[in-house]
C-alpha cells in the first residue's frame, strides 16, 4: 500500500487535475510517528490521506478542526481498537501540511500534543514568510 500511496504522490505531481489538494510533511515530526505504525495503521493512514487528497469535502470521521485553535485541524485513523491522530494545517486552500501524531489512548487529546502541532504550524508559516521575503 505504501509504494501505492506514493504513486499516487507521483500522479499527482504529473497529473493534478486528479486531486483538489497535495499533502506535504513539515520538518520529520510525522515521518517519525509514521515508522511507529504498524503495517496495517500505516496503510489506514495512507488510505485516509488519499481521500482528502481526492475528496472536495473530508467527512469530519477522517478530518476535524480543532476548537480553540485557530487553524489547526486532525487527520483521524482508526485501525481495530487504535486511534491515531495527525495535526495539520491549510495553506492557501489546497495544501495540507502534516505535522506530529500520536495513538490516542484517552478520550481527551493531550495537551502537549496540541501546543506541539500549534508551535509547528506557527513555525511553518513563519518560515515560509521569511522565505518568501528574503
Amino acid at each position: 500500500m505504501l509504494t501505492n500511496w506514493l504513486t499516487l504522490c507521483v500522479r499527482f505531481v504529473l497529473y493534478e487535475k486528479e486531486f483538489v489538494r497535495q499533502v506535504v510533511v513539515f520538518e520529520d515530526h510525522f515521518k517519525r510517528f509514521r515508522k511507529t505504525l504498524d503495517r496495517e495503521a500505516l496503510k489506514k493512514l495512507y488510505q485516509v490521506l488519499t481521500l482528502i487528497m481526492m475528496m472536495e469535502v473530508v467527512p469530519v470521521k477522517y478530518l476535524k478542526a480543532i476548537e480553540g485553535r485557530k487553524g489547526l485541524f486532525e487527520i483521524r485513523v482508526e485501525q481495530g481498537n487504535n486511534i491515531y491522530r495527525v495535526f495539520c494545517c491549510f495553506d492557501e486552500g489546497r495544501l495540507v501540511i502534516l505535522f506530529n501524531g500520536f495513538q490516542k489512548k484517552t478520550q481527551k487529546t493531550p495537551v502537549e500534543q496540541l501546543d506541539k502541532a500549534e508551535a509547528l504550524m506557527k513555525k511553518y508559516f513563519e518560515q515560509k514568510k521569511e522565505h518568501n521575503n528574503g
